[in-house]
């Protein structure tokens, strides 16, 4: 007996429909796309691109904007020799029509009924997913405990930096930096890699039982695992998603 093969996933059309500056190098995209599925905070989509020759250029993108409702948002850290990047922060016009596909994957999501608390760690532009997660329990009015730690090279390389720094003063979500090339004036501490003890310092402790999201470039998510299971992290409650160049 074979099991059922899973449906195709359908190509939908959306349209830029508001757009805007992320930091030096990245943008936030809005897009309409009534065709999509229903979305869970966590998941990303695939996003297709064809030329005026025919020739096409897809690549995946994490959804930053809360599950449930629609536009959907996402946040594209320019690749300076990328082949998709570049055309969507640079030149991506309000009003042009591009195609998606999805909501796609089912590991790396958040829903606002578990009731155990969440840790959530990210790399650089790893941030977007996770921020789809905060702002579905600020939708959605959760009181469930949220921790964020966010590791960037500098301040300036942060996403969404106004709506954090809003969320650290109103205290719904806890929100801690780590800054491995520069820190801001005043800050703390030196600039460096998040090391296991900040690791340990920073983040919900093993006994309280959260679920741990991790999201960055490979190596920084490998490093943060092998850490949080050195602490105490039962594997079950880990959830990584990592990314890497494009092709």
């Amino acid at each position: 007996m074979t099991s059922p093969r899973r449906p195709l996933i359908s190509w939908v059309p959306a349209t830029l429909v508001d757009a805007w500056s992320e930091g030096p190098s990245a943008r936030t995209l809005v897009f309409d796309a009534p065709g999509l599925g229903p979305v869970l905070a966590g998941q990303h989509i695939d996003l297709r691109l064809t030329a005026d020759d025919g020739y096409t250029a897809q690549r995946a993108y994490s959804l930053s904007s809360p599950g449930g409702t629609g536009p959907i948002e996402i946040t594209v850290d320019r690749i300076d020799a990328g082949e998709v990047s570049p055309y969507l922060v640079e030149r991506l016009e309000i009003g042009q029509r591009i195609e998606v596909r999805g909501p796609i994957g089912m590991f790396f999501v958040w829903k606002p009924e578990q009731p155990e608390p969440v840790q959530l760690i990210a790399g650089g532009s790893g941030i977007v997913p996770l921020m789809a997660m905060i702002r579905t329990r600020q939708r959605t009015g959760g009181v469930t405990p949220f921790r964020l730690l966010y590791s960037v090279r500098h301040p300036d390389a942060r996403f969404y930096t106004p709506e954090l720094d809003a969320l650290r003063q109103l205290g719904g979500v806890e929100v801690d930096y780590v800054f491995t090339r520069q820190v801001p004036d005043g800050w703390p501490r030196e600039a460096g890699r998040l090391s296991a003890a900040l690791l340990d310092e920073l983040t919900v402790p093993a006994g309280e039982g959260p679920t741990v999201y991790v999201c960055g470039p490979t190596p920084f998510v490998e490093a943060v695992l092998t850490g949080l299971v050195a602490l105490g992290h039962p594997e079950e409650n880990l959830r990584a998603e990592r990314f890497g160049p494009s092709g």
